[in-house]
Protein backbone atom coordinates (compact mmCIF):
# COMPACT_ATOMS: atom_id res chain seq x y z
CA UNK A 1 0.00 0.00 0.00
CA UNK A 2 0.99 3.52 -0.90
CA UNK A 3 0.12 6.89 -0.22
CA UNK A 4 -1.09 9.59 -2.62
CA UNK A 5 1.79 12.04 -4.03
CA UNK A 6 1.89 15.22 -1.93
CA UNK A 7 -0.12 18.47 -3.65
CA UNK A 8 2.36 20.06 -4.66
CA UNK A 9 4.07 16.61 -6.68
CA UNK A 10 0.82 15.76 -7.95
CA UNK A 11 0.06 19.22 -9.79
CA UNK A 12 3.47 19.27 -11.24
CA UNK A 13 3.53 18.59 -14.74
CA UNK A 14 6.03 16.22 -14.23
CA UNK A 15 3.55 13.72 -11.93
CA UNK A 16 3.36 11.21 -14.68
CA UNK A 17 7.30 10.46 -13.71
CA UNK A 18 6.61 9.51 -9.97
CA UNK A 19 5.49 7.32 -7.55
CA UNK A 20 5.33 6.47 -3.88
CA UNK A 21 7.63 3.74 -2.95
CA UNK A 22 5.72 3.15 0.52
CA UNK A 23 3.35 4.21 2.84
CA UNK A 24 5.03 6.22 5.40
CA UNK A 25 4.46 10.01 5.96
CA UNK A 26 7.04 12.91 6.28
CA UNK A 27 9.00 12.95 8.97
CA UNK A 28 8.07 16.18 11.04
CA UNK A 29 11.37 17.73 12.13
CA UNK A 30 13.35 16.21 8.77
CA UNK A 31 16.71 18.95 8.40
CA UNK A 32 16.03 18.24 4.45
CA UNK A 33 14.91 15.96 1.34
CA UNK A 34 17.36 13.27 0.50
CA UNK A 35 17.91 13.26 -3.18
CA UNK A 36 19.53 9.92 -3.26
CA UNK A 37 20.51 9.19 -7.21
CA UNK A 38 22.59 5.73 -8.35
CA UNK A 39 22.11 6.37 -12.23
CA UNK A 40 20.42 9.93 -12.77
CA UNK A 41 24.21 11.58 -12.23
CA UNK A 42 23.41 14.54 -13.89
CA UNK A 43 22.50 17.73 -12.35
CA UNK A 44 20.56 19.78 -15.67
CA UNK A 45 17.32 18.09 -16.63
CA UNK A 46 17.14 15.66 -14.21
CA UNK A 47 13.50 14.88 -12.72
CA UNK A 48 14.38 13.31 -9.61
CA UNK A 49 16.45 16.57 -8.53
CA UNK A 50 13.68 18.96 -9.77
CA UNK A 51 11.46 16.94 -8.11
CA UNK A 52 12.98 16.59 -4.25
CA UNK A 53 13.38 20.82 -5.34
CA UNK A 54 9.62 20.98 -5.55
CA UNK A 55 9.10 19.13 -2.66
CA UNK A 56 11.88 20.54 -0.32
CA UNK A 57 10.55 24.45 -1.40
CA UNK A 58 6.68 23.42 0.01
CA UNK A 59 8.38 21.61 3.11
CA UNK A 60 10.57 25.02 3.65
CA UNK A 61 13.51 22.62 3.64
CA UNK A 62 17.01 22.75 1.55
CA UNK A 63 17.50 19.45 -0.67
CA UNK A 64 20.71 17.23 0.02
CA UNK A 65 21.53 14.88 -3.33
CA UNK A 66 23.67 11.64 -2.04
CA UNK A 67 25.60 9.79 -4.33
CA UNK A 68 27.63 6.57 -3.02
CA UNK A 69 29.32 3.63 -4.63
CA UNK A 70 30.33 0.73 -2.52
CA UNK A 71 33.04 -1.75 -3.84
CA UNK A 72 31.12 -5.22 -3.77
CA UNK A 73 28.22 -4.15 -6.70
CA UNK A 74 28.28 -6.74 -9.36
CA UNK A 75 31.31 -6.39 -11.75
CA UNK A 76 33.04 -3.84 -10.07
CA UNK A 77 35.97 -2.75 -11.72
CA UNK A 78 38.27 0.63 -12.78
CA UNK A 79 36.31 0.63 -15.75
CA UNK A 80 32.43 1.34 -14.23
CA UNK A 81 34.26 3.15 -11.23
CA UNK A 82 36.16 5.48 -13.17
CA UNK A 83 33.08 6.20 -15.51
CA UNK A 84 30.43 6.56 -12.44
CA UNK A 85 33.04 8.55 -10.57
CA UNK A 86 33.84 10.90 -13.57
CA UNK A 87 30.43 11.53 -13.37
CA UNK A 88 29.91 12.15 -9.82
CA UNK A 89 32.48 14.24 -10.15
CA UNK A 90 30.29 16.56 -12.68
CA UNK A 91 27.03 15.89 -10.97
CA UNK A 92 28.28 18.07 -7.44
CA UNK A 93 29.62 21.04 -9.44
CA UNK A 94 26.46 20.98 -11.56
CA UNK A 95 24.77 21.17 -8.38
CA UNK A 96 26.85 23.43 -6.54
CA UNK A 97 25.34 25.90 -9.57
CA UNK A 98 22.04 25.04 -9.01
CA UNK A 99 22.23 26.10 -5.54
CA UNK A 100 22.15 22.94 -4.02
CA UNK A 101 24.54 20.78 -1.86
CA UNK A 102 26.22 17.38 -2.95
CA UNK A 103 27.99 14.59 -0.95
CA UNK A 104 29.19 11.72 -2.07
CA UNK A 105 30.62 8.42 -0.22
CA UNK A 106 33.57 5.93 -2.18
CA UNK A 107 33.61 2.85 0.41
CA UNK A 108 37.04 1.35 0.32
CA UNK A 109 38.72 -0.58 3.54
CA UNK A 110 39.42 2.53 6.26
CA UNK A 111 36.42 4.83 5.04
CA UNK A 112 33.45 1.78 5.71
CA UNK A 113 30.39 3.67 6.29
CA UNK A 114 27.63 1.11 6.77
CA UNK A 115 23.64 1.69 5.82
CA UNK A 116 24.46 5.50 4.46
CA UNK A 117 21.32 5.95 2.41
CA UNK A 118 19.41 4.57 5.94
CA UNK A 119 21.68 7.15 8.25
CA UNK A 120 21.00 9.96 5.74
CA UNK A 121 17.48 9.00 5.85
CA UNK A 122 16.17 9.41 8.88
CA UNK A 123 17.36 12.67 9.28
CA UNK A 124 15.17 13.52 6.05
CA UNK A 125 11.87 14.56 6.21
CA UNK A 126 11.38 12.49 2.36
CA UNK A 127 13.78 10.85 0.37
CA UNK A 128 13.36 10.83 -3.30
CA UNK A 129 14.98 8.61 -5.48
CA UNK A 130 15.06 7.49 -9.19
CA UNK A 131 12.72 4.70 -10.64
CA UNK A 132 15.27 2.56 -11.83
CA UNK A 133 13.81 -1.01 -13.29
CA UNK A 134 16.97 -2.99 -13.27
CA UNK A 135 19.51 -4.87 -11.43
CA UNK A 136 21.32 -2.86 -8.48
CA UNK A 137 19.42 0.23 -8.69
CA UNK A 138 15.95 -1.07 -8.58
CA UNK A 139 17.08 -3.35 -5.82
CA UNK A 140 18.68 -1.34 -3.82
CA UNK A 141 15.66 1.25 -4.32
CA UNK A 142 13.09 -1.02 -3.45
CA UNK A 143 14.99 -2.08 0.53
CA UNK A 144 15.33 1.28 1.65
CA UNK A 145 11.93 2.41 0.96
CA UNK A 146 11.16 -0.91 2.45
CA UNK A 147 12.86 -0.12 5.42
CA UNK A 148 12.64 3.67 5.38
CA UNK A 149 10.87 5.53 8.22
CA UNK A 150 9.59 8.52 6.06
CA UNK A 151 7.94 8.98 2.74
CA UNK A 152 9.60 7.51 -0.66
CA UNK A 153 9.22 8.74 -3.97
CA UNK A 154 10.67 7.09 -7.44
CA UNK A 155 11.00 9.53 -10.03
CA UNK A 156 11.82 8.06 -13.59
CA UNK A 157 14.62 10.46 -15.22
CA UNK A 158 15.64 7.80 -18.34
CA UNK A 159 12.60 8.13 -20.71
CA UNK A 160 11.42 11.03 -22.56
CA UNK A 161 7.59 9.89 -22.07
CA UNK A 162 7.29 8.57 -18.70
CA UNK A 163 6.14 4.78 -19.37
CA UNK A 164 3.09 4.89 -16.46
CA UNK A 165 1.24 7.26 -19.73
CA UNK A 166 1.11 4.61 -21.88
CA UNK A 167 -0.61 2.31 -19.43
CA UNK A 168 -0.14 -1.52 -18.86
CA UNK A 169 -2.17 -3.33 -21.61
CA UNK A 170 0.23 -2.74 -24.66
CA UNK A 171 0.83 -5.62 -27.13
CA UNK A 172 3.67 -5.24 -29.42
CA UNK A 173 6.04 -2.62 -30.36
CA UNK A 174 4.05 -1.08 -32.74
CA UNK A 175 0.73 -1.16 -30.34
CA UNK A 176 3.82 0.70 -28.07
CA UNK A 177 4.56 3.17 -31.22
CA UNK A 178 0.74 3.81 -31.11
CA UNK A 179 1.01 5.29 -27.69
CA UNK A 180 3.99 6.52 -27.31
CA UNK A 181 4.67 8.70 -30.27
CA UNK A 182 1.33 11.18 -29.79
CA UNK A 183 3.12 11.63 -26.43
CA UNK A 184 6.71 12.76 -27.07
CA UNK A 185 6.01 16.60 -28.36
CA UNK A 186 3.77 16.92 -24.80
CA UNK A 187 7.60 15.61 -23.22
CA UNK A 188 10.01 17.56 -25.10
CA UNK A 189 10.22 20.57 -23.03
CA UNK A 190 10.68 21.33 -19.53
CA UNK A 191 11.16 24.15 -16.80
CA UNK A 192 13.63 23.31 -14.63
CA UNK A 193 12.86 23.85 -10.55
CA UNK A 194 14.61 26.85 -8.52
CA UNK A 195 15.73 25.99 -5.10
CA UNK A 196 14.07 28.82 -2.99
CA UNK A 197 16.05 27.60 0.55
CA UNK A 198 19.36 28.23 0.86
CA UNK A 199 22.13 25.15 0.21
CA UNK A 200 22.48 22.68 3.08
CA UNK A 201 24.90 23.10 5.29
CA UNK A 202 24.28 21.29 8.72
CA UNK A 203 26.34 18.56 10.22
CA UNK A 204 26.39 14.87 8.57
CA UNK A 205 26.73 11.20 9.82
CA UNK A 206 29.50 10.60 8.04
CA UNK A 207 32.76 12.50 6.54
CA UNK A 208 32.09 13.02 2.20
CA UNK A 209 34.28 12.42 -0.31
CA UNK A 210 35.60 15.64 -2.46
CA UNK A 211 35.39 14.13 -5.82
CA UNK A 212 36.45 17.59 -7.67
CA UNK A 213 39.71 17.76 -5.52
CA UNK A 214 40.49 13.94 -5.28
CA UNK A 215 42.70 12.28 -7.94
CA UNK A 216 40.16 9.66 -9.20
CA UNK A 217 42.89 7.42 -10.92
CA UNK A 218 45.20 7.11 -7.43
CA UNK A 219 41.73 6.69 -5.87
CA UNK A 220 40.49 3.84 -8.11
CA UNK A 221 44.14 1.58 -7.28
CA UNK A 222 43.38 1.36 -3.29
CA UNK A 223 39.84 -0.22 -3.95
CA UNK A 224 39.19 -3.70 -4.21
CA UNK A 225 37.90 -4.61 -7.42
CA UNK A 226 38.61 -6.15 -10.86
CA UNK A 227 41.50 -4.01 -11.71
CA UNK A 228 41.93 -6.26 -14.87
CA UNK A 229 39.20 -4.24 -16.86
CA UNK A 230 40.81 -0.68 -17.62
CA UNK A 231 38.76 1.79 -18.04
CA UNK A 232 37.87 3.17 -21.46
CA UNK A 233 39.79 5.19 -24.29
CA UNK A 234 36.67 5.41 -26.42
CA UNK A 235 33.98 6.14 -23.76
CA UNK A 236 35.52 8.10 -21.14
CA UNK A 237 33.41 9.32 -18.23
CA UNK A 238 31.57 13.20 -17.84
CA UNK A 239 29.59 15.54 -18.50
CA UNK A 240 31.86 17.43 -21.41
CA UNK A 241 32.59 13.56 -23.21
CA UNK A 242 28.89 13.50 -23.00
CA UNK A 243 28.25 16.60 -25.01
CA UNK A 244 31.10 15.95 -26.71
CA UNK A 245 29.41 12.99 -28.27
CA UNK A 246 25.92 14.42 -28.27
CA UNK A 247 27.76 17.27 -31.14
CA UNK A 248 29.33 14.33 -32.89
CA UNK A 249 26.34 13.06 -33.46
CA UNK A 250 24.97 16.48 -34.35
CA UNK A 251 27.73 17.00 -36.85
CA UNK A 252 28.85 13.72 -37.96
CA UNK A 253 26.86 10.94 -37.66
CA UNK A 254 22.81 12.42 -37.70
CA UNK A 255 23.69 13.60 -41.65
CA UNK A 256 23.42 10.25 -43.00
CA UNK A 257 21.96 7.56 -40.29
CA UNK A 258 19.09 6.13 -42.33
CA UNK A 259 21.66 5.42 -44.41
CA UNK A 260 24.93 3.88 -42.59
CA UNK A 261 22.90 3.29 -39.32
CA UNK A 262 23.39 -0.69 -39.87
CA UNK A 263 26.93 -0.51 -41.04
CA UNK A 264 29.38 -1.14 -38.40
CA UNK A 265 32.16 -0.54 -40.15
CA UNK A 266 32.00 3.45 -40.48
CA UNK A 267 32.73 5.26 -37.13
CA UNK A 268 30.12 7.62 -38.33
CA UNK A 269 27.08 4.74 -38.18
CA UNK A 270 26.47 5.03 -34.28
CA UNK A 271 26.34 7.93 -31.48
CA UNK A 272 27.55 6.14 -29.11
CA UNK A 273 25.42 7.86 -26.69
CA UNK A 274 23.95 4.91 -24.95
CA UNK A 275 26.74 4.45 -22.01
CA UNK A 276 25.90 8.12 -21.15
CA UNK A 277 22.17 7.33 -21.37
CA UNK A 278 22.47 4.47 -18.94
CA UNK A 279 24.49 6.51 -16.14
CA UNK A 280 21.95 9.54 -16.49
CA UNK A 281 24.81 11.93 -17.76
CA UNK A 282 22.84 12.58 -20.58
CA UNK A 283 19.32 12.37 -20.82
CA UNK A 284 16.74 11.44 -23.68
CA UNK A 285 15.33 15.32 -23.56
CA UNK A 286 18.55 17.46 -24.28
CA UNK A 287 18.99 14.94 -27.01
CA UNK A 288 16.32 15.01 -29.16
CA UNK A 289 16.49 18.57 -28.48
CA UNK A 290 20.11 18.88 -30.18
CA UNK A 291 18.35 16.46 -32.78
CA UNK A 292 15.23 18.20 -33.65
CA UNK A 293 17.56 21.60 -33.62
CA UNK A 294 19.82 19.84 -36.62
CA UNK A 295 20.33 20.61 -39.98
CA UNK A 296 19.64 17.00 -40.67
CA UNK A 297 17.19 15.97 -43.12
CA UNK A 298 13.88 14.39 -41.32
CA UNK A 299 14.30 10.78 -42.46
CA UNK A 300 17.63 10.72 -40.43
CA UNK A 301 15.82 12.50 -37.64
CA UNK A 302 12.97 10.38 -38.03
CA UNK A 303 15.44 7.24 -38.00
CA UNK A 304 17.16 8.09 -34.87
CA UNK A 305 14.12 8.85 -33.02
CA UNK A 306 13.16 5.21 -33.94
CA UNK A 307 16.29 3.80 -32.04
CA UNK A 308 16.47 6.60 -29.21
CA UNK A 309 12.60 6.65 -28.57
CA UNK A 310 10.96 3.71 -30.31
CA UNK A 311 13.10 0.75 -29.73
CA UNK A 312 15.33 1.97 -26.06
CA UNK A 313 11.47 3.03 -24.63
CA UNK A 314 9.86 0.44 -25.85
CA UNK A 315 12.50 -1.67 -23.74
CA UNK A 316 12.09 0.59 -20.55
CA UNK A 317 8.30 0.21 -21.19
CA UNK A 318 8.61 -3.71 -20.72
CA UNK A 319 11.78 -3.69 -17.55
CA UNK A 320 9.33 -1.62 -15.58
CA UNK A 321 6.24 -4.32 -16.18
CA UNK A 322 8.41 -7.40 -15.26
CA UNK A 323 9.52 -8.19 -12.09
CA UNK A 324 12.86 -9.19 -12.87
CA UNK A 325 13.86 -7.85 -16.60
CA UNK A 326 16.97 -10.16 -16.55
CA UNK A 327 15.73 -12.82 -16.05
CA UNK A 328 15.78 -15.91 -18.95
CA UNK A 329 11.60 -15.89 -18.16
CA UNK A 330 11.29 -12.86 -20.00
CA UNK A 331 11.96 -14.29 -23.12
CA UNK A 332 8.69 -15.69 -25.13
CA UNK A 333 7.23 -18.65 -23.91
CA UNK A 334 7.01 -20.19 -27.68
CA UNK A 335 10.72 -19.40 -27.88
CA UNK A 336 12.04 -20.94 -24.30
CA UNK A 337 10.02 -24.16 -25.27
CA UNK A 338 11.69 -24.76 -28.89
CA UNK A 339 15.19 -23.92 -27.61
CA UNK A 340 14.49 -26.10 -25.05
CA UNK A 341 13.04 -29.21 -27.27
CA UNK A 342 16.39 -28.72 -28.90
CA UNK A 343 18.61 -28.35 -25.99
CA UNK A 344 20.36 -31.70 -26.30
CA UNK A 345 20.88 -31.29 -30.22
CA UNK A 346 24.51 -31.34 -31.10
CA UNK A 347 26.87 -28.47 -30.66
CA UNK A 348 29.61 -28.27 -32.57
CA UNK A 349 30.39 -24.87 -32.15
CA UNK A 350 30.47 -24.75 -28.49
CA UNK A 351 33.18 -22.67 -27.20
CA UNK A 352 34.66 -22.11 -23.04
CA UNK A 353 33.83 -19.21 -21.22
CA UNK A 354 37.63 -18.07 -21.46
CA UNK A 355 37.45 -18.22 -25.20
CA UNK A 356 34.01 -16.40 -24.96
CA UNK A 357 35.12 -13.45 -22.29
CA UNK A 358 38.34 -12.94 -24.55
CA UNK A 359 36.88 -13.17 -28.35
CA UNK A 360 39.09 -15.58 -28.80
CA UNK A 361 36.49 -18.50 -30.45
CA UNK A 362 36.57 -20.28 -34.04
CA UNK A 363 34.17 -17.40 -35.14
CA UNK A 364 36.21 -14.22 -36.40
CA UNK A 365 32.85 -12.41 -36.83
CA UNK A 366 32.04 -12.86 -32.95
CA UNK A 367 35.31 -12.34 -31.76
CA UNK A 368 35.12 -8.88 -33.63
CA UNK A 369 31.68 -7.92 -31.69
CA UNK A 370 33.28 -9.16 -28.87
CA UNK A 371 36.46 -7.26 -28.62
CA UNK A 372 34.64 -3.87 -28.52
CA UNK A 373 32.90 -4.83 -25.27
CA UNK A 374 36.20 -5.87 -23.70
CA UNK A 375 38.10 -3.02 -25.26
CA UNK A 376 36.13 -0.48 -25.80
CA UNK A 377 32.97 -0.97 -22.88
CA UNK A 378 30.37 -0.40 -25.90
CA UNK A 379 29.43 -2.43 -28.99
CA UNK A 380 27.66 -1.43 -31.99
CA UNK A 381 23.97 -2.30 -32.29
CA UNK A 382 24.19 -4.27 -35.42
CA UNK A 383 26.86 -6.38 -34.03
CA UNK A 384 25.28 -6.96 -30.71
CA UNK A 385 22.66 -8.97 -32.95
CA UNK A 386 24.62 -11.12 -34.32
CA UNK A 387 26.54 -10.97 -30.82
CA UNK A 388 23.42 -12.07 -29.00
CA UNK A 389 22.42 -15.40 -31.86
CA UNK A 390 25.79 -17.03 -32.32
CA UNK A 391 25.82 -17.36 -27.82
CA UNK A 392 23.08 -19.69 -28.40
CA UNK A 393 25.00 -22.22 -30.31
CA UNK A 394 28.43 -21.34 -28.59
CA UNK A 395 27.00 -22.25 -24.72
CA UNK A 396 25.69 -26.13 -23.68
CA UNK A 397 21.97 -24.72 -23.39
CA UNK A 398 19.36 -21.82 -23.76
CA UNK A 399 19.76 -20.68 -19.85
CA UNK A 400 23.67 -20.86 -20.45
CA UNK A 401 23.32 -18.78 -23.57
CA UNK A 402 21.29 -16.30 -21.72
CA UNK A 403 23.48 -16.17 -18.12
CA UNK A 404 26.52 -16.09 -20.36
CA UNK A 405 25.15 -13.11 -22.69
CA UNK A 406 24.24 -11.01 -19.40
CA UNK A 407 26.99 -11.60 -17.91
CA UNK A 408 29.31 -10.85 -20.86
CA UNK A 409 27.20 -7.43 -21.56
CA UNK A 410 26.96 -6.68 -17.65
CA UNK A 411 30.49 -7.36 -16.83
CA UNK A 412 32.13 -5.30 -19.24
CA UNK A 413 29.79 -3.10 -21.29
CA UNK A 414 29.21 0.72 -20.09
CA UNK A 415 25.92 0.27 -20.94
CA UNK A 416 25.22 -3.05 -19.51
CA UNK A 417 22.96 -3.86 -16.36
CA UNK A 418 20.13 -1.81 -18.35
CA UNK A 419 16.54 -2.30 -19.92
CA UNK A 420 17.65 -2.02 -23.19
CA UNK A 421 20.83 -3.78 -23.12
CA UNK A 422 18.21 -6.83 -21.62
CA UNK A 423 15.72 -6.14 -24.05
CA UNK A 424 17.83 -6.55 -26.78
CA UNK A 425 19.36 -9.91 -25.72
CA UNK A 426 16.02 -10.93 -24.93
CA UNK A 427 14.84 -9.93 -28.27
CA UNK A 428 17.58 -12.18 -30.03
CA UNK A 429 16.46 -15.37 -27.89
CA UNK A 430 12.86 -14.73 -29.68
CA UNK A 431 10.39 -12.26 -29.48
CA UNK A 432 7.14 -11.66 -32.14
CA UNK A 433 6.54 -14.43 -34.32
CA UNK A 434 8.40 -17.96 -34.56
CA UNK A 435 10.50 -18.32 -38.06
CA UNK A 436 9.20 -20.52 -40.48
CA UNK A 437 12.04 -22.92 -40.25
CA UNK A 438 12.64 -25.81 -37.39
CA UNK A 439 16.49 -25.72 -37.40
CA UNK A 440 19.20 -27.15 -34.86
CA UNK A 441 19.54 -26.04 -31.50
CA UNK A 442 17.00 -22.56 -32.64
CA UNK A 443 14.17 -24.58 -33.59
CA UNK A 444 12.14 -21.64 -34.76
CA UNK A 445 13.76 -19.19 -33.02
CA UNK A 446 15.29 -17.29 -36.14
CA UNK A 447 18.76 -17.35 -36.80
CA UNK A 448 21.31 -14.46 -37.73
CA UNK A 449 24.81 -14.21 -40.39
CA UNK A 450 27.28 -11.90 -40.08
CA UNK A 451 26.54 -10.76 -43.41
CA UNK A 452 25.44 -7.09 -43.17
CA UNK A 453 28.93 -6.44 -42.10
CA UNK A 454 30.86 -9.28 -43.76
CA UNK A 455 29.09 -8.82 -47.01
CA UNK A 456 30.23 -4.89 -47.19
CA UNK A 457 33.50 -3.92 -49.51
CA UNK A 458 35.30 -3.38 -46.45
CA UNK A 459 33.53 -5.40 -44.23
CA UNK A 460 36.06 -8.94 -44.53
CA UNK A 461 38.85 -6.63 -43.39
CA UNK A 462 37.15 -4.57 -40.79
CA UNK A 463 36.02 -7.97 -39.00
CA UNK A 464 39.83 -9.27 -39.62
CA UNK A 465 41.69 -6.12 -37.75
CA UNK A 466 38.55 -6.16 -35.13
CA UNK A 467 39.24 -10.27 -34.41
CA UNK A 468 42.68 -9.40 -34.00
CA UNK A 469 42.98 -6.40 -31.51
CA UNK A 470 44.80 -7.53 -28.51
CA UNK A 471 42.74 -7.63 -25.65
CA UNK A 472 43.76 -7.20 -21.30
CA UNK A 473 43.79 -11.32 -19.77
CA UNK A 474 40.52 -11.03 -17.49
CA UNK A 475 39.80 -13.61 -14.77
CA UNK A 476 36.94 -15.54 -15.57
CA UNK A 477 34.80 -17.55 -13.13
CA UNK A 478 34.12 -21.50 -14.35
CA UNK A 479 30.51 -21.14 -15.17
CA UNK A 480 28.78 -17.43 -15.48
CA UNK A 481 26.64 -16.14 -12.72
CA UNK A 482 23.06 -17.75 -12.52
CA UNK A 483 22.09 -14.96 -10.05
CA UNK A 484 20.12 -13.19 -11.22
CA UNK A 485 19.89 -13.73 -14.88
CA UNK A 486 18.28 -17.65 -14.11
CA UNK A 487 16.96 -17.42 -10.59
CA UNK A 488 16.01 -13.64 -10.42
CA UNK A 489 17.58 -13.39 -7.01
CA UNK A 490 19.82 -9.90 -6.48
CA UNK A 491 23.60 -10.43 -7.08
CA UNK A 492 24.13 -8.26 -3.99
Amino acid sequence: MTRPLPDTLAGWAEAPRVRALNDRAIAAGGRYVLCWLQQALRAVDNPVIDAAIRWGNALGLPVLVYHGIREDYPYASDRLHRFILTAGRDLAAGCRERGLACVHHVDREGRREKGLVHRLGNEAAAIVLEDQPTFVARWQAERVAARATVAVLAVNAACLVPPAVLGGDIRGRSGFLRRHEPERDRWRASEAEVPSVSPFAGPLPFAPDDLEAVDLDALLVGLSIDHGLAPSASFPGGRAAAEARLRRLVDEVLPAYAAVRSDATRPDGASGLSPYLHFGVIGPREVMAAVDAAKAGAKHKAKFADELLGWREWFHWQAHGLRAPERYDRVAGWARDTLADHAGDPRPDLETLNALVHGETRDESWNACQKQFVIDGWMHNNLRMYWAKRIIAMTPSPEAAWATACYLNDRLSLDGRDPSTYGNIAAMFGSGAPGRADVPIYGVVPTRGDGSTRKRDTGPAWLRAAAERPVPRLTVPATPPVDPYLTGEPGV
